[in-house]
């Protein structure tokens, strides 16, 4: 029998992504657009990814009281100075939520800074709230990205919820991820998430 878990968050891109993820684990996953219960607003004050998706991840439990996990990500320019740096706001620049165009919009000026691309890499924090004394929390390499480059020129496609994903180009190819046929289906990060829902489940 699957176990079911709360996904915290209301992004569908987000949902399908983790359950890209987890594909080959007994886990059903569902999201927050599917209750009906009211929410909390949930105040994401922590310093780094972990930080956030711990305070969400109890948050959501203590008002659902079913077991939740939230994820959080941080974007990290390489060689950027802190005052620039991304991190947990990835989407809040100077106290405003932008939407996906937006996001499509900011970034793309800040790659022209650096010359028209800059070299970043997403770290991602994890926890798994199963009950009030089992609390789960993981930030490791193998759940983060590969360094990548942030264009300041966009791909025409566009992933709701992931609009960085139009600015996004492969290293080593010199190719957008859209454009990579072999990377499409595959994701550095799959075996990381699955080797911690294994390991903190008991589904070895």
């Amino acid at each position: 029998m699957d176990i079911t878990l709360l996904y915290g968050t209301g992004n569908e891109g987000k949902l399908n992504a983790m359950r890209k993820h987890l594909v080959e684990l007994p886990i059903k996953i569902i999201g927050l657009n599917s209750l009906k219960t009211k929410l909390p607003d949930i105040d994401e004050s922590g310093n780094d990814p972990l930080e956030n998706a711990k305070i969400k991840a109890l948050a959501y439990y203590k008002n659902i009281g079913m077991p939740v996990f939230s994820c959080d990500s941080g974007l990290y320019i390489k060689g950027a100075p802190e005052e620039i740096q991304p991190g947990v706001h990835v989407r809040n620049i100077n106290g405003k939520c932008l939407n996906d165009e937006e996001m499509l919009e900011h970034y793309g000026v800040l790659a022209g800074r650096f010359g028209g691309s800059m070299t970043v890499r997403y770290k991602n924090g994890i926890c798994l709230v199963m009950s009030e004394t089992e609390v789960y929390e993981y930030m490791g390499d193998d759940i983060a990205s590969e360094e990548l480059i942030i264009t300041a020129n966009p791909h025409p496609r566009r992933t709701p919820g992931f609009p960085l994903d139009s600015l996004s180009v492969h290293i080593a190819t010199g190719k957008y991820y859209y454009d990579i046929d072999e990377l499409k289906d595959r994701s550095s990060m799959d075996e990381g998430f699955r080797g911690f829902f294994k390991r903190v489940l008991r589904l070895e």
